[in-house]
């Protein structure tokens, strides 16, 4: 009797190769910081990988001479990279014992060559997390095998970042309510809003994957994304420079602020008024004020003043605020906050009654990666 086949084993996914290289740093550093570690050396090679190819192409075309020269590289969107920011070096150096500092100077080294990148890179972070040297070597080497530019339309940055928040949201995100935007849930705000021409802001905009889609918008919709500007504000450094990082390697310019900041505290835009407001904001975020503070502050001007306890119509009120004459916002909201009495009940009547309120939809559950909260998209 003949033997049976046996099925063929599942290859594993390039988040999946990842994760189990970057969970073997377990040990040498905490595992809340993998994802940035992960994602500096995706860039790193991404960065490289791209810098290459338009190197190539400048050989190609006969061009030899200006291939050290930065112009020829920025107005085809590609970053500039000295000799000691290559992947090549990196690559070369992996298994040297200070190779977490040679990874900081090629990232310093990117930044200070590069404006667009101004405040988007860790800053000695490698050094200072104190890396195992060879379970980074080892993470480089997987990191290696990743062909960045196999399929253009592919968001590296924000898959393995969506993958990675996804294994730490639960540990991290306990009681903040931070969940990270599944694209769909984006498509479909984009697809509602219609950011085709103006401003666009996300005052809580993560890792900026919320801008990305909107230009995706503009871009199958055969819009000019120079027809856009791009405002947001984040206020944990880390994920500011994910952003900052994330768009600046797609070439989408976008004013996030100097530095990550509390939206309600330090508005980073206070005079800005935009066409278009796309957002997740934080679910139910507790003891965003004190009882004492913000309470006369021109955002809640008309309306009742936000509740302590949660911070959902404080996030509705100030992007109202945001929006110009003929501005519309599409943005996320727990569907408890639908129900809620008191002053959120107040606040919502004289939204209905202002005709700021055009549609809600409520979603299916597990739409998200960690939580089977049940959102609404209202716009």
């Amino acid at each position: 009797m003949a033997r049976k086949a046996a099925a063929p084993k599942k290859q594993k996914s390039m988040e999946e190769t990842l994760w189990d290289s970057a969970n073997k740093l377990r040990g040498s550093v905490e595992p809340s910081e993998y994802k940035h570690v992960v994602l500096s050396l995706i860039f790193l090679k991404f960065v490289s990988d791209t810098f290459e190819e338009r190197r190539l192409e400048l050989i190609a075309e006969g061009q030899e001479n200006y291939v050290d020269m930065v112009e020829f590289y920025t107005m085809k969107n590609v970053f500039y990279l000295p000799e000691e920011s290559r992947w090549s070096t990196i690559k070369a150096n992996a298994k040297q014992t200070d190779i977490a500092l040679k990874i900081d100077t090629a990232l310093s080294t990117i930044e200070k060559k590069n404006k667009a990148l101004k405040g988007a890179l860790p800053d000695n972070y490698f050094s200072r997390i104190g890396l195992d040297s060879s379970k980074l070597a080892a993470l480089i080497d997987t990191i290696n095998n990743i062909q960045t530019l196999k399929d253009k339309e592919q968001d590296i940055v924000g898959r393995v970042y969506e993958y990675f928040l996804s294994k730490f949201a639960l540990a991290e995100g306990k009681g903040k309510g931070e969940f990270y935007t599944p694209k769909s849930i984006v498509n479909l705000i984009a697809e509602m809003i219609e950011p085709y021409k103006g401003k666009i802001y996300d005052p809580c905009c993560g890792s900026g994957g919320m801008f990305v889609q909107s230009v995706k918008f503009v871009e199958n919709h055969k819009g000019n994304t120079k027809d856009i500007s791009i405002y947001g504000q984040e206020q944990t450094n880390t994920t500011y420079k994910l952003a900052k990082m994330n768009l600046a390697i797609r070439g989408i310019s976008a004013n996030l602020g100097d530095i990550a900041a509390d939206t309600f505290s330090k508005d980073l835009h206070p005079d800005l008024k935009a066409d278009y407001i796309i957002a997740n904001p934080p679910f139910n975020l507790k003891d965003w004020r004190a009882d004492n503070e913000l309470t006369d502050d021109p955002r809640w001007s008309g309306y009742e003043l936000p509740p302590t306890r949660n911070a959902n119509y404080g996030w509705i009120l100030h992007m109202l605020s945001k929006l110009s004459a003929d501005g519309v916002a599409g943005f996320l909201l727990a569907n408890g906050a639908l129900s809620g009495d008191g002053q959120e009940k107040a606040i919502r009547k004289k939204l209905i009654e202002n005709k700021m309120v055009e549609a809600i939809v409520i979603l299916p559950q597990n739409m998200f990666y960690t939580t089977n909260i049940s959102v609404s998209v209202v716009r």
